[in-house]
């Protein structure tokens, strides 16, 4: 909603501008508030509170991400591992076959929560361009011929896999584990 705002303050009229930008003021101290409350109700919790470091400790993942992951897997015990997580975000692949005339390309499987995955576009994207693991990853995966958005795909089922493991083994994240 406060996307719709802006995009109709920038193209609006005089004697509607300040109207709109009030309720822009007012949007953006509700999401504050929500923010507020989501860090609150997190930090008043010890076992939320520990998850929230641990997945902090994961380079390309932020607060917002993190709030989101510790809603939808911040218990690793409800999945048996982290390809059943990946599977819940809609991040494992499918293949597009039928018969012996149709082998498509595997392609996301996409039948999980689409917010999720949302949520971890962003992430994906800085984990590939601004941290060394990230990099590594994406160098190889383009070595070895795979397209931009398949690696954008793979490096958001990764963060998905690594914050399983993190959250599961209570460990913080190691980046000498992901040299490969």
């Amino acid at each position: 909603m406060r996307t719709q705002e802006s995009n109709r303050l920038e193209v609006s009229r005089g004697a509607v501008r300040q109207g709109i930008q009030d309720h822009l003021d007012w949007l953006d101290g509700q999401i504050k508030s929500v923010i507020k409350a989501i860090n609150d109700h997190i930090d008043a919790n010890p076992g939320m509170k520990d998850k929230k470091a641990l997945l902090d400790s994961i380079p390309g993942l932020g607060e917002r991400t993190i709030a989101i992951l510790l809603a939808f897997i911040g218990d690793p015990g409800r999945f048996g591992n982290s390809r059943q997580a990946a599977a819940f975000a809609g991040l494992d692949p499918k293949q597009h076959e039928s018969g012996s005339s149709v082998k498509g390309k595997p392609r996301l499987s996409k039948l999980g929560h689409a917010f999720l995955r949302k949520a971890l576009y962003m992430p994906a994207m800085v984990a590939l361009y601004k941290t060394d693991w990230g990099k590594r990853f994406k160098d190889r995966l383009a070595a070895s011929g795979k397209p931009a958005r398949l690696i954008i795909g793979a490096m958001m089922r990764k963060l998905l896999h690594v914050a399983f493991g993190v959250l599961k083994s209570e460990k913080k994240f190691d980046p000498a584990l992901h040299n490969a």
